[in-house]
């Protein structure tokens, strides 16, 4: 019997005597009064100053108990929290009593910027679903921090809100004070409301967090453990308007040569465009942009990826983070989700919309390509449809893009991207007391061509639609069944979906896979898949056990990310945790799992035993500490749409260390090791990293990373030859590589006041490839690689191969010169002046400096002389937006 079954027969035997064996449930949260809002006569001035006489009244909320360090115990300092409103919003007051004023630790940092500070926060949930919410924070420096709420406590912090939030030392302690218009918020209109509220406290220097209710280290939910907030009568949630109007400037200054007529060095630019938000009803709310512009965020880092996968990079532009959770598909209802060796799809990746011209340019003397697609415009609505009913929908339409070329004093301009629409919609359905919840998610990309060549490398259009869910199993919500299940269809010309059945995803093309052939014919590619987790939720013993398969064909990458399709694969794992703290530590788990996958064929492509212990100690250090052993299994990928291989048997260690962020100065260690020692192949890279903050308001970070690799097959290329009748008429070439990677991360943080900040990252990166040993896979279904002897079938120097000799029938094939220098520094610095609620002035420095040579090399030295030398890319742009509240 073949290795997968017996895991998928453990995994069901295992999630059945799991849950036969249930430990006692944990005990009920605290049941607290209702909290009481006080209609305020008078107008509050946030100033931090709590002098009103409503921060008076007998309203004031005390009862709060330590999550940290001491589960349940009693705050080592007293907090008094009063709710107020008026008609246009809804205030809270806070008195921080602290017995050594003198030690509250008031750090600034930007908004949003997470920083350990004595920080007090207010969480609303206005629908009272007991799912979702918002939360508004501010820390004892003034620095304001906001979010969104949903799966029951899961946190998404790129929404932000227009409210206003200031803090207060003194002789006491320190004051909180903040006003959180309607405006900002979504709830149902009534003559009177129940709406869900807590607070939370952060003391670092005595490690103290304390809640008005908390969820155990050991259960899941937090909102749906809210008390309630009453006393909120005869307010609106309002129609707002929100309008924010954008110029820009920019000066490009790039390197050029002598010839090239598209570029003298130098470009000069200007843009305006604008963002609109506002309330549909009470419970929607639709964002829209029109040429939006995003010279603010920060530059991805530079990566040297050899591998067959794309290099994931998180969104950063603001548009597209905010509200992002409601485009979250397939992961509701549980509070975990282990993966292992399953690349779960990204149903909805927004850097899809306004990414790098994917059309190929032609040859030519000189060319120009837009860096990016014109986003001509782009909405989305999001909010609840009815008060269990949650929705999110977004279009957007990027223009068409043209490329210029240059060849022999004619210019000619090439489409390398149409007009294209990008849309997704997101409904999500829950039933009472969360105990089970549907959704249903589409996508869709249409794109019209203008040009004919382009219709034979792009698909016309992708669709995909979806259900998910999940259902607790028992009455105190101990165990969960969540997933989901899809299916994906994309159009477009034959040309453009033959080479959609041969790309990375797919490897249709695969001569020893009978289960699935490339149709050059073929005008659409179906597909379909589907995931489901069994989680426990709560007490100290953990289980977590996943099925999941994708078909062939299955492809959502138009307008999501996805690694890779064809495959089933399974985990079952289980573990304990230690959450009573103790003398030494806070936090003991302990985990173990078995996983596997195959593809459609029945090949087994990955197996292994995962272990990991994670500590907490009661100095607030971290340790982590994990492996991976893996046996003998099929490979098929390595090849790149050709036999299957073998992999070999081998094992991985990894570790995290960590000191107390808290502190002035915080260390870090993230390192690991991997090897097959059969074939020599071995991995390790350390990455240790420091932050210090010199001064309450300022933080510097610098992260070296260091990457050593001897992979014994890295992928070259494939050449067609008839005499090659072992491996299906192709010889598959791969080299010995030894590849040494130095990179660093450099961070400053400092923030002159909560409304203004500067922002430097730098990034180097020295990168070299060493190729030794050219060969040649042998016979499929092996590890056998024929070596290429040098000066008779290899000559290092040419990149020349004659498979057999010069004697033998064999072509000879050039794969050119492998090996690489690479370096890379990039950067950029931002300066933020929110100069009023809202309305912002960004003035942003971006560099970039790259160079390549063919020699595998590594010297740091004369890599950092290059790095210096090369001609540099710099931009620098302002940028001027306004906010209007309409």
């Amino acid at each position: 019997m073949r290795p997968l079954p017996w895991i998928l027969v453990l995994s069901l035997a295992a999630a059945t005597g799991a849950y036969a064996a249930q430990a006692p449930p944990p005990a009920p949260a605290d049941s607290l009064p209702a909290v009481r809002a006080a209609r305020t006569a008078e107008p509050i001035v946030i100033d931090g100053d709590l002098s009103e006489p409503v921060w008076q009244n007998g309203n004031g909320v005390t009862r709060f108990r330590q999550r940290e360090p001491v589960e349940g115990a009693e705050p080592t300092q007293r907090t008094e929290v009063r709710v107020a409103y008026d008609d246009d919003a809804i205030y809270v007051g806070a008195r921080l009593h602290d017995t050594a004023p003198d030690s509250i630790l008031a750090r600034l940092s930007r908004r949003d910027v997470s920083i350990p500070a004595d920080r007090f926060s207010v969480y609303l949930d206005p629908f009272h679903d007991k799912r979702s919410g918002y939360y508004f924070m501010v820390n004892a420096a003034g620095t304001l921090f906001d979010g969104t709420l949903s799966n029951d406590g899961r946190e998404d912090d790129s929404w932000d809100g227009v409210w206003e939030g200031k803090a207060r030392r003194d002789s006491q302690g320190w004051t909180a004070e903040l006003r959180i218009p309607y405006s900002q918020l979504r709830f149902q209109e009534s003559a009177s409301y129940v709406w869900g509220v807590n607070f939370r406290r952060v003391i670092p220097r005595h490690n103290e967090e304390i809640f008005l209710v908390y969820q155990p280290r050991n259960g899941s939910g937090f909102v749906s453990r809210f008390p309630d907030l009453v006393g909120i009568e005869s307010v609106s949630p309002g129609r707002s308007l929100e309008i924010v109007p954008y110029v820009t400037s920019k000066a490009a200054f790039l390197p050029s040569s002598s010839g090239d007529p598209f570029t003298d060095g130098s470009d000069f630019d200007g843009a305006a465009g604008g963002d609109l938000r506002a309330g549909i009803g009470s419970r929607l709310t639709l964002n829209a942009t029109v040429n939006p512009d995003f010279g603010q965020v920060e530059v991805d880092p530079a990566v040297v990826n050899l591998s067959d996968v794309e290099t994931f990079y998180p969104e950063k532009r603001p548009f597209f983070v905010e509200g992002a959770s409601n485009f979250r598909f397939g992961n509701e209802g549980a509070n975990d989700y282990w993966s292992f060796n399953w690349p779960e799809p990204m149903f909805f990746y927004s850097r899809r919309v306004g990414r790098a011209p994917q059309g190929d340019v032609p040859d030519a003397d000189y060319s120009e390509v837009p860096a990016g697609t014109t986003i001509l415009g782009a909405a989305k609505l999001t909010g609840k449809l009815s008060p269990s009913w949650n929705f999110g929908g977004l279009g957007a339409v990027t223009g068409r893009e043209q490329a210029q070329i240059y060849t022999a004093g004619a210019t000619t301009d090439v489409e390398v991207e149409p007009v294209t629409f990008y849309g997704a919609a997101r409904a999500l359905k829950e039933f009472p007391e969360r105990r089970r919840g549907l959704g249903l998610m589409g996508t869709a990309v249409a794109r019209s061509f203008d040009q004919a060549e382009l219709r034979d490398q792009l698909p016309s259009a992708s669709l995909m639609a979806g259900l998910d869910g999940w259902l607790f199993l028992d009455a105190k919500k101990n165990w969960v069944v969540s997933g989901w299940s899809a299916l994906t269809q994309v159009r477009g010309d034959a040309a453009s979906i033959a080479a959609l059945q041969q790309s990375p995803r797919h490897y249709f093309q695969k001569p020893d896979a009978g289960y699935v052939e490339l149709d050059p014919n073929a005008t659409s590619l179906t597909g379909y898949g589907a995931r489901a987790w069994l989680n426990r939720q709560n007490g100290n013993t953990l289980f977590n056990s996943g099925l999941g398969f994708m078909s062939p064909g299955f492809d959502v990458n138009d307008i999501g990310f996805q690694s890779y399709a064809d495959i089933v694969n399974a985990h079952v794992g289980g573990g304990y945790r230690w959450t009573k703290t103790t003398k030494h530590r806070k936090l003991l788990q302990l985990i173990g799992a078995t996983f596997g996958s195959a593809d459609f064929g029945g090949n087994v492509t990955s197996l292994g035993l995962f272990g990991e212990a994670y500590t907490q100690f009661i100095n607030n250090y971290e340790w982590d500490l994990s492996f991976v052993a893996v046996p003998e299994t099929r490979n098929n990928r390595r090849t790149r749409g050709g036999p299957l291989t073998r992999n070999l048997p081998g094992f991985e260690i990894n570790t995290f260390f960590a000191t107390d962020a808290s502190k002035p100065v915080h260390f870090y260690l993230e390192g690991g090791y991997e090897t097959y020692p059969k074939p020599g192949t071995y991995y390790w890279r350390a990455e240790p990293g420091v932050e210090w903050k010199p001064a309450s308001n300022v933080t510097l970070g610098f992260g070296p990373e260091f990457e050593r690799l001897m992979q014994d097959v890295q992928y070259l290329g494939t050449v067609a030859d008839p005499t090659a009748t072992a491996t299906y008429g192709y010889r598959y070439v791969f080299g010995r590589l030894d590849q040494t990677e130095l990179s660093g991360n450099f961070r400053v943080n400092w923030a002159f006041s909560p409304t203004l900040s500067l922002q430097l990252y730098v990034q180097p990166l020295i990168s070299t490839g060493d190729y030794l040993h050219v060969k040649e896979l042998a016979r499929p279904d092996s590890y056998d690689f024929r070596v290429y002897q040098e000066g008779v079938e290899y000559d290092p120097a040419t990149g020349v191969i004659d498979p057999d000799g010069p004697s033998g029938p064999a072509p000879p094939f050039e794969i050119g010169q492998p090996d690489f220098n690479y370096v890379s520094l990039r950067g950029n610095a931002v300066l933020r002046w929110e100069f009023r609620p809202g309305s912002a002035l960004f003035l942003v420095w971006t560099q970039n400096r790259e160079d390549e040579v063919p020699t595998g090399d590594f010297d740091v030295g004369s890599s950092l002389d290059r790095m210096s030398q090369v001609d540099a890319e710099n931009v620098f742009m302002a940028k001027l937006t306004y906010y209007f509240g309409l």
